[in-house]
């Protein structure tokens, strides 16, 4: 008997059944339409597929769902790819597979697509859904799918199968057009009513640089033209918002390519909240018990060997030879925290200790997934490392992520939790990983958090915590990590001295709060769409002149806010006062402060907001107290004044 998941319906297994067989017998015909595949166990199957007597649970999968969105961008890839094939016949296809909100698949073609290309591409997928072609799975030998791609001039296909150790495989058609895939499909091309074609970029194969470089086409599909017309809108406000535009706008930082690439450089108002955001960092840190430490920016190969990164991280790291001693240009800080721990013997009673360190690292990412702020080669961390006993470890972890809590609600993010387990290049035992998880997974239910479990994504230390955040617009931003580590206090032979006079051997958890400062800041600028909170603006008021008769009182105002602790500039030119208005909204500058002659005489201010909302006349201690209030209104939830910072 198969149960039917969601329903009291438990349904006999005949010999071969398939999945649609099984569902017709327990769901009316108006839920049966709405169904695209059905989940038995773990494996996620096409409706046609035949059950075996094992399976003992059957779930219909609808597109709505997160599988049946799955299945639906995956079956958008193949019918986007035969669109290509029937348009370009020279073009050769590689993978296409879905991915969140949506689906690309790569091309070798001998031009660049153009925008008229994804046109023509997008009617030609309209014509294969309104064919409504069935998705017809074929298992054949692998011999047998090497001549089908052969015969196809298809080397890309060629190249994976001969990866591939199994006998047989899985091809999929729809119309005229055959794929090496896995599956599963929706029952046919018809189901397919909601898609567009979104952009095209550029994508090694299989991610290795020293090979062809392909045309990555990128797309959505949703399962109705509702949910895809409120995700092409925004689609549309995250192009208003992107880092790397506002970046310009606002004059907060730029790229140069004498510089290199990946090296951002912070213009005097980026640097300005730069600094800003890492004085609230160390004020916290110290609040809450962490010392301040830094290390050396580049250390001897011989520790990068000991601590295992040569080994498991070298590609991501960049090397230089001193006087025939060859060094490692930092990736992450943990190497000197450990030496400092090192320094001086410990005892029980030191412990927890709790280092802190803004660290400026490097690491080699690749050209090709460099992106403004967002991914560069050089950062700064907000990084620190408790070193503590198995007995505080719990209490470590929960306080940890009660501060990045704390954090997350000052900016306004929602966020998600998920632990990443061991990967495959790891260093340590089976024993020490399952205590470490078990640790990270302990302390976030001791919280009351619901997490997800990500296989596999660990570092190679150890398991982790990854808080992904999520902005304005929705979309998830990792930031914040908590790793455990058993394994690195074992390799540095990191010890104290025990209550009962032992050599005990502490716990290493790695920890960030915001992540990467610039990352962070690239979030922060599309989160607030560049307008940000009053305390982290860089310019929080613009007094200005309606004629040069005011200049006077403008400075005076001037020294007056400064002297108060605001961060105010002057516009006295000789514009209309309409021009500087809106050139200083466009800055996204929260007030602007209008001297004229009833100003003047009042000894007061005309205060405006940024979204244009006319507060009228206010004293200039009556200004100064407004800002105060909007500098403190974030910090309030925490029962603190951004003033503490000062």
């Amino acid at each position: 008997m198969v149960r039917i998941a969601g329903t009291s319906e438990e349904v006999e297994l005949s010999s071969g059944a398939t999945c649609r067989d099984v569902l017709s017998r327990a769901l009316s015909k108006k839920r049966l339409k709405e169904v695209v595949a059905c989940r038995c166990q773990d494996q996620l199957l096409d409706l046609g597929s035949r059950l075996d007597q094992d399976c003992q649970s059957l779930e219909p999968v609808v597109m709505t769902s997160e599988d049946g969105l799955k299945v639906l961008r995956h079956s958008a890839a193949h019918v986007m790819a035969e669109a290509v094939k029937t348009l370009f016949p020279t073009a050769k296809v590689t993978i296409g597979p879905d991915i969140e909100s949506g689906y690309y698949y790569d091309f070798d073609f001998e031009r660049p697509f153009t925008p008229e290309d994804l046109e023509k591409i997008e009617a030609r997928m309209a014509e294969s859904v309104a064919a409504d072609h069935p998705f017809e799975r074929m298992v054949v030998s692998r011999d047998e799918a090497k001549r089908i791609f052969l015969d196809m001039n298809e080397t890309y296909k060629l190249e994976i199968l001969e990866d591939l150790d199994e006998d047989s495989v899985s091809l999929y058609r729809h119309g005229d057009f055959v794929d090496l895939c896995r599956g599963p499909h929706l029952p046919s091309t018809g189901f397919l009513k909601a898609f567009k074609l979104t952009s095209v970029a550029g994508a090694y194969w299989r991610g290795d640089e020293n090979r062809p470089m392909l045309q990555r086409i990128y797309g959505t599909a949703f399962a109705t033209p509702k949910d895809l017309k409120k995700y092409l809108a925004q689609l549309e406000e995250a192009k208003k918002r992107d880092h790397r535009k506002l970046g310009v706008q606002l004059d907060l930082f730029s790229f140069s390519e004498e510089a290199g690439p990946g090296m951002p450089i912070f213009h005097p108002k980026g640097a300005l909240i730069r600094t800003i955001l890492e004085d609230f960092e160390r004020k916290e840190h110290l609040r809450r018990g962490y010392q301040i430490v830094q290390g050396p920016q580049i250390l001897r190969r011989e520790l990068w060997e000991k601590s295992g990164h040569y080994d498991n991280y070298r590609e991501n790291m960049y090397f230089t030879d001193i006087e025939e001693q060859s060094y490692g240009i930092k990736p992450m800080n943990c190497l000197s925290h450990m030496l400092i721990y090192r320094s001086r013997r410990r005892s029980y009673r030191d412990l927890p200790l709790r280092y802190f360190e803004l660290g400026r690292v490097h690491r080699h990412e690749k050209s090709g997934v460099l992106h403004g702020l967002l991914r560069v080669r050089e950062f700064t961390q907000d990084d620190a490392h408790i070193l503590c006993r198995p007995d505080q470890l719990q209490d470590e972890i929960i306080s940890i992520v009660k501060f990045v809590q704390d954090v997350m609600d000052l900016f306004g993010f929602d966020y998600e939790i998920e632990i990443s387990t061991r990967p495959e290049k790891s260093i340590g035992s089976d024993a020490d990983w399952d205590r470490a998880t078990n640790a990270l997974g302990q302390a976030l239910k001791d919280l009351g958090l619901d997490y997800s479990v990500n296989p596999g994504d660990g570092a190679f230390y150890g398991p982790k915590i990854d808080v992904k955040l999520k902005d304005a617009l929705g979309r998830k931003w990792q930031c914040a990590t908590v790793q455990c580590d058993f394994t690195l206090p074992e390799r540095f032979d990191l010890f104290y001295t025990g209550e009962d006079g032992q050599r005990h051997r502490p716990v290493m958890l790695h920890r960030v709060i915001l992540g990467a400062i610039e990352r962070f800041l690239g979030v922060l600028i599309e989160h607030y769409a560049g307008a940000f909170p009053v305390w982290l603006s860089p310019v929080q008021a613009r007094v200005m002149s309606i004629t040069d008769a005011q200049k006077e009182y403008v400075q005076k105002c001037l020294q007056k806010l400064r002297k108060a602790g605001i961060r105010v500039d002057a516009d006295i030119r000789n514009e209309k006062l309409g021009f500087k208005v809106r050139e200083a909204q466009l800055e996204k500058i929260p007030f602007v402060l209008v001297a004229g002659e009833k100003e003047i005489d009042s000894s007061g201010l005309n205060v405006r907001l940024r979204g244009g909302k006319n507060l009228g006349m206010k004293t200039i201690q009556e200004v100064i107290e407004l800002i105060y209030e909007e500098m403190d209104e974030p910090f309030k939830k925490g029962g603190m004044s951004y003033r503490y910072l000062y």
